[in-house]
């Protein structure tokens, strides 16, 4: 089991630790509810140092990556950044991305902890025949999070580049805490906020400099528990849950990241140039009536139907809106907004309604 660089912060913080993906990270600190309530009105500070980091550089780096993953990574500006995903042959998801662009030749690909491994095998396997070359930096790279409305004014005395200047899903190679670091305005809150990846032993100096300057100000340390409800309210997909290979980027509401339009061939291409107008199944988001909480895995069925006709992916008492929401897949045509839907609750049925996503917007 791994460790980040920042487990004994951690454990000196009393969060309780738990397993995740082949790493003891903190699912919570002084409450899931108290966490997720912070993010949303002020600040939370996350370690992510469990996430992949793949870098990808060469004079056909572009190429490779606009044949490896669905996206075309070729047209971004360098300092952008965009959600991608990279499927296998057959279009099953393998993982979600975020891929950075820093330079003419240079790419940082972003996978999940729980796929790192295998998304970085699948790279190196694609860029043969390719003037390009894959680092595996995951071990040596910690990544720290600043989530909320008020991450930009915390961050900013510690940065050496005005935070209004770095837009959405944009990055910058800076100074932060005084240590060297990649800066992405980038999260999975469904806040603003910014991501900063450093050298591993780095993320010491970055986690205590934050904490104790933003403590006054409302910033919290942050485990995976309150990742996870708000991610769910900002409707973001969870691999393993929303996403995995036996679920293609149409049938789970993403097929906008697919580029048919890009030159050259992609793999996966002709699979899912197939699955798009044949979906087997939908997500949809669902808000629950009552008191009952959806979990993953609890059976989805049509109203006094005997048979489950699709299951739940995702759920949370919301502490943001105080009600139960999920996410889940339903039968093609069966998606319409207030369309009904019985959750099975062990020996019980919720009714559900289909509702938009995400289910929380940050206020403009």
């Amino acid at each position: 089991m791994h460790q980040t660089a920042l487990d004994a912060r951690h454990r000196a913080l009393g969060a309780r630790m738990i397993p995740f993906a082949g790493w003891e990270m903190p699912v919570q600190y002084r409450g899931l509810v108290d966490e997720h309530t912070a993010v949303r009105s002020a600040a939370g500070l996350f370690d992510l140092s469990h996430m992949g980091e793949l870098f990808v550089t060469g004079p056909d780096a572009a190429a490779a990556l606009d044949y490896a993953i669905v996206t075309a990574p070729g047209k971004l500006a360098v300092g952008r950044a965009h959600y991608s995903m990279i499927c296998d042959a057959s279009g099953g998801i393998i993982d979600d991305l975020i891929v950075y662009r820093l330079g003419e030749a240079r790419y940082m690909v972003v996978p999940n902890a729980s796929n790192s491994a295998a998304v970085a095998a699948a790279l190196q396997e694609r860029l043969a025949g390719f003037d390009a070359a894959l680092d595996d930096a995951s071990m040596r790279t910690s990544l720290v999070a600043i989530q909320g409305p008020r991450a930009a004014e915390m961050l900013q005395p510690f940065v050496d580049v005005g935070l209004k200047t770095v837009r959405y899903y944009s990055g910058a190679q800076t100074t932060a805490c005084g240590v060297p670091a990649i800066l992405a305005r980038t999260g999975y809150t469904g806040e603003d906020g910014f991501e900063l990846f450093v050298a591993w032993d780095d993320a010491v100096r970055v986690w205590d400099t934050l904490l104790e300057a933003g403590a006054a100000r409302g910033l919290v340390p942050a485990g995976l528990g309150a990742r996870d409800t708000l991610r769910l309210e900002a409707g973001m997909p969870l691999y393993g849950n929303e996403l995995d290979r036996d679920t293609t980027p149409f049938e789970a509401g993403l097929g906008r990241l697919v580029s048919f339009a890009k030159s050259g061939d992609f793999v996966g291409r002709a699979a899912l140039e197939r699955a798009k107008d044949r979906p087997r199944k939908t997500l949809v988001g669902l808000k629950v009536d009552g008191r009952g909480i959806a979990r993953m895995g609890y059976p989805l069925y049509l109203p006094a139907a005997t048979d489950a006709c699709g299951s739940i992916t995702s759920g949370t008492a919301s502490p943001t809106l105080g009600f139960a929401i999920a996410m889940g897949y339903v039968p093609v045509g069966r998606s319409a907004v207030s369309e009904p839907f019985d959750i099975g609750i062990r020996s019980q049925r919720a009714s559900a309604q289909v509702v938009p996503m995400p289910f929380y917007k940050r206020p403009t």
